[in-house]
């Protein structure tokens, strides 16, 4: 069995990551898979553990880290992500295309180890800051402070779009999906 690709999905905080990947998953042929996340940062409503992400603590975080358990690690707006590694890597040799749907500074760090065969970079991005305001306010899940912390990093990591293999925009989520899975089809040289 062929091992699977790593498609690395990044962008700032409200650009639709989430919203993209679910129309993603309704494409059989790419054989996807979604690797879950851990985080230390209460579930928002409607977030379910173990679908959305693993909720840990601070200190099973750092356990974890400490034994090098996560293929990539970030904090952002004060509360920490990371990718477990175990999981990812059974997933791919279950022969499963894995959706790793990050922020930026964990993309770059798998980008920087990972084999250009073996990954794809993806860059979600949207028409204007303004936007991003908006959809992050409609979540009605973040206080003042973190929208201001929020889109003050999104400033910096529109920034790196260009360290990606592709930059996609979403001001359409089934438009952006549609986008992302011909990337997608493409690497693997399905028609």
């Amino acid at each position: 069995m062929k091992k699977g690709l790593l498609i690395i999905i990044s962008g700032p905080s409200g650009v639709g990551k989430g919203t993209v990947r679910s129309f993603l998953m309704d494409e059989p042929s790419l054989k996807l898979a979604f690797s879950v996340s851990c985080t230390t940062r209460s579930p928002r409503a409607g977030e379910v553990d173990g679908r959305d992400y693993f909720f840990i603590s601070h200190e099973e975080f750092e356990k974890r880290l400490s034994n090098n358990a996560f293929l990539e690690h970030a904090e952002f707006c004060g509360n920490c992500y990371g990718t477990l590694k175990d999981y990812v890597e059974n997933l791919r040799n279950e022969g499963k295309n894995v959706i790793v749907e990050i922020e930026t500074q964990g993309a770059r760090q798998i980008i920087s180890k990972l084999n250009e065969d073996d990954e794809i970079s993806i860059f979600i991005t949207c028409s204007s800051l303004s936007e991003l305001e908006r959809r992050i306010r409609g979540r009605k899940s973040e206080n003042e402070e973190s929208i201001f912390s929020r889109l003050n990093k999104a400033r910096e990591e529109l920034k790196l779009a260009p360290l990606y293999d592709y930059v996609v925009d979403n001001d359409d989520p089934k438009k952006c999906a549609t986008a992302i899975k011909q990337i997608i089809k493409n690497k693997l040289k399905l028609s």
